[in-house]
């Protein structure tokens, strides 16, 4: 793809669950003889503490939500803006740990929930009426916008809107989440973006790592056949992904052949269980912590993590205990977290041993819930990492001459993600990934390195828009899944029985971007003047399937129920109600999203001087 005439920088955004990142790279300076291209991250101003602006290498992804009263113009005034009216970054956070209900937090986890209208203003989640409500679409782009006026503000020659930008999302996102993302960054009128998946650009940060101008440095790591696992841990979420090392033309290239499902389990996850130990302690000494409190203490948790997971002089770190008056307890409760309590807690609860046929158990359910995110039930990295192997056994046959048996062996291991950042934990997991490989009788894997676990995925960002001018090496990845839309079967009614769903491959797994596939052989009716939906279904595991494979069974977990698809024909020349026979057409944008086009099947197109019809048919996002 040629370089815009404008752009100047490869800029690369993490848009992360817990934080947002920005590199950049300057494309008008020659590359450095030994180490290619130079890639810097950008020092975010943001609030601290009221009045105060600090530079900072990430943007924590929350927004908090004042009270009218709370703050004054000036305590939240930003260098491009004295009359600042969101509250995004450290201060937010902050604040937010004071008043949870008033924290906006896992934008992104909302904008992949198809279970809510995405769209729909009710972030915070559970807040009480009077606390004003932002939609997961708005608050992504909230988080955008800081960054952009960030950039904008040390760099006013060069507009991020007019700059190669490249954001990044779990490789797990749906065509859905892949939309909203892209649309967030269209009302910020970004004229050259591309999404990239996170753990691809995980690899893009390894193979910058490896130092080597022509970007050839990672094939001193690495051999033909290799099979490269990439786990990437963060606040939010466990990514999943495989890339394969194959040959073409008699050099090395990468694959990335697998991915795994959304996992909502990550470093949230762990600071919520060390804030109920927490919880706990005090119980058994007499004390009781109200729901607030707990969630109040989840900051001081994450903080005390942090410090006793990475610097081992540190024994226990004090954590003080909020209260909302003096007569609650008399005294500000304060105990301590020590580093046994973090390691039991964190190892054991998250990175159990467990066997290679052990997989995540689901929880027995309430009958009734409160609406909210779809967590993880199974707490164990260990038990999703095991079932992702197992299920993924094939992934690799048409690429590499050695199969796997029972689960698929990777041979080269790579971590990103912050909470991978602690020793304890990833030697933990290597170990253990390391026992199920000698257990069947292959060799270890080796670890990747010279990563930053941190500020990586938005560092290969950046640089992978440097590979899109035809430098370096590409991951081959396109699509993630294979994507299906439902046919219901024509049958004659039975009492008490649906229909029967057949399931049509309309993109196939690998499917590249800025590509479409032939028209469907296969006819559906579209409805005039009114939306039409179709039932939309993936799969991870289904990569042989062409477009046009029609599949009346399936194994149960071999596709998954996605958001519908909606389309609404004009009226213009036709009857409302009318049935419009139609081919569908999908096509994957430049952008990577999924896009899917209804066009008209006109018997007389032969002969005919006017071109067919076509609908687009959007992704219904909404409930």
């Amino acid at each position: 793809m040629s370089q815009s005439p404008e752009a100047r920088f490869s800029v690369g955004i993490d848009l992360g669950t817990t934080h947002c990142v920005l590199s950049y790279l300057d494309l008008s300076i020659s590359d450095d003889e030994t180490n290619g291209p130079e890639v810097k991250v950008l020092a975010i101003p943001q609030l601290s503490q009221p009045g105060t602006i600090e530079d900072k290498n990430q943007l924590p992804s929350f927004i908090y939500q004042a009270h009218e009263s709370e703050l004054s113009p000036q305590d939240i005034a930003l260098p491009w803006n004295a009359q600042q009216t969101v509250i995004a970054g450290s201060i937010a956070r902050e604040l937010g740990s004071k008043t949870p209900i008033r924290l906006v937090s896992s934008a992104k986890s909302w904008l992949c929930h198809a279970g809510v209208d995405r769209r729909a203003a009710f972030l915070p989640a559970g807040s009480p009426e009077d606390v004003q409500k932002i939609s997961p679409l708005q608050a992504t782009v909230e988080y955008l916008k800081h960054l952009s006026h960030a950039w904008n503000y040390q760099f006013p020659d060069y507009p991020l809107s007019a700059q190669e930008l490249t954001i990044t999302i779990p490789a797990s996102f749906d065509p859905a989440a892949r939309e909203l993302t892209a649309e967030a960054a269209a009302q910020l009128k970004f004229s050259h973006v591309t999404l990239l998946e996170e753990p691809q650009a995980a690899v893009y940060n390894w193979i910058k790592a490896c130092g080597d101008k022509k970007g050839e440095g990672w094939r001193e790591q690495v051999s033909l056949g290799d099979v490269i696992l990439v786990v990437d841990i963060g606040g939010g979420t466990c990514d999943l992904s495989l890339v394969a090392v194959t040959e073409e033309q008699g050099n090395l290239t990468l694959n990335r052949v697998a991915v795994g499902d959304h996992i909502l389990l990550g470093g949230d996850n762990m600071d919520l269980a060390l804030a109920y130990r927490i919880k706990a302690k005090l119980a058994a000494e007499g004390n009781e912590l109200q729901p607030w409190q707990i969630h109040a203490i989840v900051q001081a948790c994450r903080d005390a993590k942090e410090q006793l997971l990475l610097d081992n002089d540190i024994q226990e770190v004090a954590i003080a205990i909020p209260s909302r008056g003096s007569k609650l307890f008399g005294n500000t409760l304060r105990t301590a977290l020590t580093r046994g309590e973090v390691q039991e807690t964190l190892i054991e609860g998250f990175f159990p041993k467990v066997g290679i046929d052990e997989h995540p158990v689901a929880a027995r359910r309430a009958a009734l819930t409160q609406k909210g995110l779809p967590y993880a039930q199974d707490p164990a990295v260990t038990r999703h990492l095991a079932a992702f192997l197992s299920r993924q056994v094939d992934a690799a046959n048409d690429l590499i001459k050695e199969s796997s048996t029972h689960f698929i062996k990777p041979s080269a291991i790579l971590f990103n993600g912050g909470v991978l950042k602690a020793p304890a934990l990833s030697t933990r997991l290597l170990t253990i990934i390391n026992q199920w490989l000698i257990d069947s009788g292959a060799k270890s894997a080796r670890l990747l390195g010279g990563s930053d676990l941190d500020l990586g995925v938005a560092i290969g960002a950046s640089y992978y828009g440097y590979v899109r001018q035809g430098q370096g090496v590409r991951i081959r990845g396109g699509l993630a899944s294979s994507f299906y839309v439902g046919i219901e079967s024509a049958m004659p009614a039975i009492p008490g029985m649906e229909a029967p769903i057949e399931a049509l491959c309309i993109a196939p797994f690998g499917m590249e971007e800025g590509t479409e596939t032939p028209a469907s052989r296969a006819e559906f009716g579209l409805v005039v003047g009114e939306p039409v939906h179709f039932r939309f279904f993936g799969s991870n595991v289904r990569r042989h399937d062409e477009t046009g494979v029609q599949l009346d069974y399936w194994q149960e977990g071999e596709l998954e129920e996605l958001p519908e698809l909606q389309a609404t024909l004009p009226t213009e020349g036709r009857r409302i109600g009318e049935v419009v026979p139609v081919r569908l057409i999908a096509k994957v944008t430049e952008v990577g999203t999924l896009k899917l086009e209804a066009i008209a099947i006109n018997p007389m197109a032969e002969t005919s001087p006017h071109p067919a019809e076509r609908w687009q048919i959007e992704l219904d996002v909404r409930n």
